[in-house]
């Protein structure tokens, strides 16, 4: 159990702007991982192994890509419990983002808001963190999530993922290609029919290159977003077993606010996160399931604040879980409450 119980520095940290506090979070983090002081905010990881695409996860609960987009903080935050991390999304070319202020708290719904625009410092500076994490050596899985710069074309989108995957592609247990964050200019146009079947089938092919290059198989997963129809979700499903893609992610930000209406920052534009978007998440995941069949892998991800979330993502078809703004909510506890919530 971790020395100070977030309970006492939530405030500190909420009376700061959201961003402010995520930047000192991370810094803290970064700076303190490798050091005695992680006994601050460290966790027992939960023992729960299972098999999902080829990997043994030490449990099924793993932190969500966004939160670290520059794999600064991996053992940092792999000392909370995780049994997998995901670190992203990294863009080839390092960019600024979104102009600020582009977070915003719903404390009312347990929520956020962001427009972050897949803010990160390139791939070099990302690959170089990545290096010098010991996360893997110590049992944890760690996942890689790639995407585009905003200034890079729709149509030449491919051209930065195949950049991305060859780039991570020898310091990941899998990569993760996002084509569903709402705050670059028309990235989820890329989960339509034809444009997704064309983007997977040229990483796919680059990927079996790869494997034997490097003589190993790193899953590939797809992240997708909560603002689909069930048509919608029926044709991804169709196009990620038609090019062999390995597993999916359900599900990343909303843009939907009927679950928020009237609280303020509501109506800034970004993905909402948190509470109101479990049941979207988790109706994707079961239309997904049903889809896919009982062997298919999805990490289902959105509204985790409690090992019952937790455990509601798994009834609905989840094999393992994420949680990001859950984190922000609840502390570094909450991992150990939806492992032991999953285990049981």
């Amino acid at each position: 159990m971790s020395l100070v119980p977030y309970s006492l520095t939530r405030p500190f940290l909420f009376n700061l702007d959201p961003e402010e506090a995520h930047e000192l979070t991370l810094s803290q983090l970064a700076r303190f991982q490798h050091t005695p002081l992680s006994c601050l905010w460290r966790e027992s990881r939960v023992a729960d192994p299972v098999h999902v695409a080829g990997l043994p996860f030490p449990n099924r609960v793993g932190l969500a890509a966004g939160l670290d987009k520059n794999g600064r903080c991996i053992d940092g935050l792999g000392a909370m419990g995780f049994g997998f991390i995901e670190v992203g999304t990294v863009t080839p070319k390092a960019q600024p983002g979104n102009p600020k202020p582009r977070m915003f708290r719903l404390p009312e719904a347990e929520a956020l808001i962001n427009r972050l625009g897949f803010n990160n410092e390139g791939l070099d500076a990302f690959i170089a963190n990545v290096q010098r994490a010991k996360f893997r050596q110590n049992g944890g899985i760690l996942g890689l999530n790639i995407g585009k710069n905003a200034a890079t074309p729709i149509e030449r989108a491919a051209d930065d993922y195949l950049l991305g995957l060859e780039g991570v592609y020898p310091h990941a247990d899998y990569v993760t290609v996002n084509i569903s964050s709402p705050n670059t200019q028309n990235l989820r146009s890329l989960q339509s029919d034809e444009a997704l079947d064309a983007l997977l089938g040229t990483l796919q092919e680059r990927r079996q290159q790869l494997i034997g290059l490097h003589r190993r198989t790193v899953p590939m997963f797809v992240k997708i977003a909560p603002d689909l129809d069930e048509d919608q979700v029926a044709v991804i499903a169709a196009t990620l077993k038609k090019n062999a893609i390995d597993g999916v992610i359900a599900t990343n930000t909303t843009i939907a606010r009927d679950a928020v209406a009237g609280l303020e920052h509501a109506q800034e534009l970004g993905g909402l996160s948190g509470r109101p978007v479990l049941e979207a998440s988790n109706r994707v995941i079961r239309q997904l399931r049903l889809a896919l069949g009982k062997r298919y892998p999805i990490i289902g991800v959105g509204g985790v604040l409690s090992g019952a979330d937790a455990r509601a993502k798994r009834d609905a078809g989840a094999d393992l879980v994420q949680i990001y703004t859950g984190l922000i909510y609840r502390g570094s506890g909450l991992v150990g409450e939806a492992a032991r919530a999953l285990r049981a």
